[in-house]
């Protein structure tokens, strides 16, 4: 329950929350940080201490490649978070969480289990 809190704290700013974002969008790979302040409209220091703040949440992940850092969010944590959320969501009453199914097979990174690759 600690990390849930912690990582919900991270994202409850516009600015972390659009770093991660923008991290999600740009896959496992991540970002280097220029590229990434740049994406966000963030300057250096801004960008760094919230960057700091998603990184101590377990949310982002840091590694240098020759001279940029590469920051990438991390999936697992992610996913550890949303189960955290809804993990008593259905109380006996599956119909109460039937709607994120829906709203996972909306997403368009997020193919239904079985589903073919994608064009």
């Amino acid at each position: 329950m600690k990390h849930g809190i912690e990582a919900l704290a991270a994202l409850a700013h516009e600015g972390r929350l659009a770093i991660f974002r923008a991290l999600v969008r740009a896959g496992p790979d991540g970002l280097a940080a220029g590229r990434l302040g740049e994406a966000v409209g963030m300057m250096g220091s801004t960008l760094s201490n919230n960057l700091a703040v998603l990184t101590r949440a377990g949310l982002t992940t840091a590694s240098r490649d020759g001279r940029s850092i590469i920051y990438a969010a991390d999936f697992g944590r992610m996913t550890d978070l949303i189960a955290f959320l809804v993990e008593d969501c259905c109380e006996g009453s599956p119909d109460v969480c039937s709607p994120l199914g829906a709203v996972l097979d909306r997403v368009s990174c997020c193919p239904p289990q079985g589903a073919g690759a994608r064009n």
